[in-house]
């Protein structure tokens, strides 16, 4: 075998393409948006235009796109593509609404309960001591933690801002203060045995959360029957999650709590934009 240090033949730079699971509403309502901050910083001028920025940055959120591949792809650095991502993030981001405000919207509908749930969102492990809070021991992983709320049929309506993954629910609902939100709406909650404690009021309780078996006591049918009823309604909200978790960004997050608060918060905008399509 001889070695050789020439250059095949026909060599240059190859680019594939892949189909991007999204609708076009989506991408307009990202490009639309971007075309308004444009107007608004009075700047025009960008490398490509709105409509094929939106789509690489969907790309990106999407499958995961690596930033280098989509800028290569598209003839341009990858700090660009970043930027673009971030710029984008942000303005979607901001779009998603407040706690009280979408509380008030579910109250102004005829709603009467949401759906409260917390999630983990798993990130690379990172080493010291500052990544041990992020250890989750019911899920054995490294990640964050998110509050949601969701209607009754399991839409998204708000998301918490990240904290660390050894964060228990009930905790993270009262730092959110979710009751006083509640009770200010005049809306219940139905939650399920990780928010036990939240709610103390026998008489009429806000927060909903089932009855659980002891070794001295145990659940009777009736019970029984009502901890069926409850999981048959809180089945939505894990709809919502598996909605939330088709962006395939979220798989293994690679980025610090602050920007994962931002990222979560419009990928949840998108999430709606793609369920009532």
């Amino acid at each position: 075998m001889t070695n050789t240090k020439e250059r095949a033949e026909d060599t240059y730079s190859l680019v594939y393409q892949c189909r991007l699971s999204l609708s076009t509403r989506t991408v307009n309502y990202l490009a639309d948006l971007l075309r308004s901050h444009l107007k608004a910083i009075r700047s025009q001028w960008r490398l490509l235009p709105p409509g094929k920025i939106a789509v690489i940055v969907l790309a990106v959120l999407r499958h995961d796109q690596r930033l280098a591949d989509m800028a290569g792809g598209s003839n341009v650095s990858e700090s660009t593509v970043r930027r673009w991502r971030d710029e984008l993030l942000g303005l979607l981001a901001a779009q998603a609404p407040r706690l009280d405000r979408a509380l008030k919207q579910i109250a102004k509908k005829g709603g009467e309960v949401v759906l409260i749930d917390g999630t983990l969102i798993r990130t690379q492990r990172r080493t010291g001591k500052a990544d041990r809070p992020n250890y989750s021991g019911k899920h054995r992983s490294h990640g964050l933690h998110f509050l949601a709320l969701t209607d009754e049929n399991g839409r998204l309506i708000w998301i918490s801002a990240a904290r660390p993954g050894r964060t228990r629910d009930n905790t993270a609902a009262r730092h959110d203060h979710i009751l006083t939100h509640l009770r200010a709406a005049d809306l219940g909650a139905l939650a399920d045995l990780g928010f036990r404690g939240l709610d103390n009021d026998i008489l009429n309780p806000v927060i909903v959360t089932g009855y659980t078996a002891t070794r001295t006591h145990k659940l009777t049918s009736g019970q029984k029957e009502a901890n069926r009823v409850l999981a048959v309604g809180r089945a939505p909200v894990e709809h919502g999650f598996a909605h939330l978790k088709n962006w395939r960004i979220l798989a293994k997050l690679r980025t610090d709590p602050a920007h994962a608060t931002r990222l979560l918060r419009a990928l949840l905008v998108l999430t709606n934009l793609e369920i009532n399509r």
